[in-house]
């Protein structure tokens, strides 16, 4: 329970703090956007790293999928995907923490967000063929 805790204050904190630098006039919104999906591109490496180094290789592109839907994302933010209530600002660190998830399991990737009613958003992840 202290873990959940400690990771939405960091994570709201996170947001915060690069929203408040770029109102100051230390950069753009645009590139807090990239800087929250940057910081969740390597959080999400790393999560995956510590999550998958006792499972057994996946099969395929459908396999990871279903992992980062089901596991990934329940260990991450203990709710089940579909039922997921963020803000959009929030969405930033999200996707890059899907698509650094799937990078570290050999996929390249593109994700976006969209709400389209609060509380729900809808993520699509677009796997890039190499």
């Amino acid at each position: 329970m202290a873990d959940e805790a400690l990771f939405l204050l960091l994570h709201s904190e996170m947001v915060a703090g690069l929203y408040r630098a770029a109102e100051q006039g230390e950069g753009e919104n645009g590139r807090c956007t990239t800087k929250l999906e940057s910081m969740g591109f390597r959080v999400g490496q790393g999560l995956i790293e510590r999550f998958t180094k006792d499972t057994a290789r996946f099969k395929d592109e459908l396999d990871i999928m279903k992992f980062i839907c089901k596991d990934f994302w329940t260990t991450v933010f203990k709710k089940q995907i579909d039922n997921l209530r963020t803000n959009h600002q929030y969405l930033a660190f999200t996707c890059g923490l899907i698509r650094g998830g799937l990078s570290n399991l050999g996929i390249k990737s593109i994700v976006t967000a969209e709400v389209s009613s609060m509380p729900a958003c809808k993520f699509q992840v677009m796997i890039q063929k190499m």
